[in-house]
């Protein structure tokens, strides 16, 4: 299988301006000649982490989701992040992950803050995602999910395992920023997996800061790219496959794995 490279960017938002956003953000990559297969960007990139979806989520396949297909489809690379969509009346955290053909996949954010409200305002998600990328299998993930390894557990059987890579989109606050960095490296480990993790910068309308730490790691829990606090920056990394099927095949923890599915 061949290797595959990602770029990450981490930013800061405009507080629930769309608009400058994604402008911000095209500018970004529209700028970058080399992104190799796959731009990830921050949960919410389009808004910050606004509890508004009334007056910001947008239906399916509209504003964002076509800013995504055109930008995707110009640059040949697959584009992630999450924004608000309503759907049927109801809101979604939604991951989608938008590929250079145009086709999409999504994932509803599954856990959801309460302690910033969001359950009042979203409705969780009711599935998971893995998405194929140049024979990659990935999960996606959103944010608070971080906190829930069941979640994002890894399956081994026959020789297969469910994923490779795990990719984290968020809005996590400074505060909690050594939380954020040690659950990321305790994923990595425990699921002998590539974790691709892209956090904002700078100051939200409710007064939080971020500090970003956005980074890459490999299934050691070691850093590829390593967090970077308080800074905008671009980063593009080759997760090779081979290191991971190296480590895979003389640390072989994946045949003592519990095996158990989440029901939702």
């Amino acid at each position: 299988m061949q290797d595959i490279r990602v770029t990450i960017i981490q930013s800061n938002l405009v507080w629930e301006d769309k608009q400058v956003n994604l402008n911000h953000f095209k500018k970004l990559i529209e700028n970058k000649s080399e992104l190799g297969d796959l731009v990830v960007l921050p949960e919410m990139f389009n808004t910050a982490f606004s509890m508004k979806p009334e007056l910001f989520s947008e239906p399916i396949e509209s504003e964002t989701h076509n800013w995504m297909k055109q930008i995707a489809m110009e640059k040949g690379v697959a584009i992630a992040g999450s924004y608000m969509v309503n759907f049927e009346g109801q809101y979604f955290n939604r991951f989608i992950i938008m590929y250079s053909d145009g086709s999409y996949q999504k994932y509803d954010k599954r856990h959801l803050f309460r302690m910033g409200n969001e359950h009042q305002h979203f409705t969780a998600g009711e599935d998971s995602l893995i998405f194929e990328l140049n024979g990659w299998k990935i999960k996606a993930l959103i944010c608070y999910d971080l906190r829930f390894p069941v979640f994002a557990k890894n399956n081994y059987s026959n020789g297969n395992y469910d994923y490779d890579a795990l990719i984290y989109v968020a809005n996590w606050p400074k505060v909690r920023d050594r939380i954020w960095q040690s659950l990321l490296v305790a994923r990595a480990i425990e699921n002998q997996s590539f974790v691709i993790a892209v956090n904002r910068i700078g100051i939200d309308g409710n007064g939080l800061d971020h500090a970003g730490s956005s980074c890459i790691l490999n299934s050691k829990g070691e850093y590829i790219i390593p967090p970077k606090q308080d800074i905008a920056f671009e980063q593009k990394a080759t997760l090779k496959y081979s290191d991971l099927k190296d480590f895979r095949s003389k640390f072989t923890v994946g045949l003592d794995w519990d095996n158990f599915e989440v029901l939702f």
